[in-house]
């Protein structure tokens, strides 16, 4: 008996999941159509616990509206982007875009979190059979995922010539060029040497940051990219020496040698406060960075507002930061960019142009990346002001950066 009430169930389950209608919490059948997002993030690594609070945050914002968007019934499903061992490889999300595009009423992506799992998957979701399917990133920077679409670059990622990705958070050129501003404007530095490590996100944060810079009224003295494997820089600084700068900025990363390099720049040009260090993104996080003696007074930029910030602010930010306290007993986690809170960004874009939509893939996408694409006002959005995406690009219109200083071997937020 057990078992043939067993298969009774399972075979009413079944009929419920093929008209589409799902349980609305009160065990009443929900008639409307289910579209499902998936969320794409690694389950191991430095980022295991943002992504947790990510998922969470996720079902939390869901919950309440409803788990829904206007006519559609909305689920999410989160998928690993981990290999096993590392956050993400490519067989593994290359795998996963499979998965996605074969899967009937999922709608678009959350994510993924790390930008080589983005580029990965993008092919594959690009040449979706009903059509492009929209990924919506709330980590990912690189320039080329917004690059022109006559580029080699971007015909890589969207093989059938229309866009299928967008974001939330800022690009690497448009991170560069914040940073020059806020150099020129708030710190008031007039000659900067400009270092990147060699590698694509270093060179295009340091290039559109020299660009800015100059434009500003800010001279830029040298512009050249120091080596991994160097055992010393004191001839790079020693040549800037006579030039006389006033800053000298570092857009890479810290794993690349940074401990050497900043050591050199002091011995060289003077500490920090004579003249000043600052450090585009790749060095925020680093314990050994601010443990340094020679790191003191630097400031460092990395893209994003943090949760601190949107906490100590007011509207649906910092009301969503406290419901997740009281839902879950803890703060969201992570020191710097609140990627949680732009997963929620990512979802209030996705939620509306859902709600927008003929509930296909196809049409979800060409709500965001065509026509007037989708505008979350301020009066709604987690972030604190209007979020709108270009349908030209995929790149959000309004980008944020955070810049903190080294004070007592710790980052102090001196804006966001």
């Amino acid at each position: 008996m057990r078992v043939r009430s067993m298969a009774v169930v399972a075979g009413a389950l079944a009929l419920i999941l093929a008209a589409g209608a799902c349980t609305n919490g009160t065990n009443q059948v929900d008639s409307r159509l289910t579209v499902t997002i998936s969320v794409d993030l690694p389950s191991v690594g430095s980022a295991r616990e943002t992504s947790q609070d990510t998922m969470d945050a996720l079902n939390l914002y869901l919950k309440q509206r409803n788990n829904s968007a206007g006519q559609y019934a909305v689920r999410l499903v989160r998928n690993d982007t981990a290999d096993g061992t590392s956050a993400w490889s490519e067989a593994a999300c290359q795998k996963l875009a499979a998965e996605h595009v074969a899967t009937a009423g999922l709608v678009a992506v959350i994510g993924p979190f790390n930008d080589g799992c983005v580029k990965a998957q993008l092919p594959t979701l690009n040449q979706a059979d009903a059509g492009p399917l929209l990924a919506v990133s709330h980590a990912s920077t690189a320039d080329g995922l917004t690059a022109d679409l006559s580029g080699d670059e971007a015909r890589r990622y969207f093989p059938t010539g229309k866009r299928s990705f967008a974001r939330v958070l800022t690009s690497e050129s448009a991170h560069g060029a914040a940073a020059a501003r806020f150099a020129a404007g708030e710190l008031r530095l007039t000659r900067c040497l400009v270092l990147d490590d060699g590698e694509p996100t270093g060179a295009a944060m340091a290039a559109s940051f020299a660009e800015t810079a100059r434009a500003a009224g800010i001279e830029v003295i040298g512009r050249q990219s120091w080596r991994r494997a160097e055992s010393s820089y004191l001839r790079l600084f020693s040549d800037a020496w006579p030039a006389n700068p006033d800053c000298v900025v570092l857009a890479g990363h810290f794993d690349n040698n940074g401990a050497q390099l900043v050591r050199d720049k002091v011995a060289i040009l003077g500490d920090n406060t004579k003249v000043a260090l600052l450090a585009l993104d790749g060095f925020a996080g680093y314990p050994e960075f601010l443990s340094l003696r020679d790191a003191a007074g630097a400031y460092v930029t990395f893209p994003g507002r943090s949760t601190a910030a949107l906490a100590a602010g007011t509207g649906p930010g910092a009301t969503f930061i406290a419901d997740f306290q009281a839902e879950y007993g803890r703060e969201i986690r992570g020191d710097f960019t609140s990627y949680p809170l732009y997963a929620v960004a990512a979802l209030q874009v996705l939620l509306a142009a859902i709600e927008k939509s003929d509930g296909s893939r196809a049409g979800v996408r060409n709500v965001v990346l065509d026509g007037d694409g989708v505008t979350v006002p301020a009066a709604d959005s987690v972030l604190g002001h209007e979020v709108h995406v270009v349908p030209a690009t995929g790149d959000v219109a309004t980008g944020d950066i955070t810049a903190l200083r080294v004070v007592d071997g710790k980052l102090a937020e001196i804006r966001s």
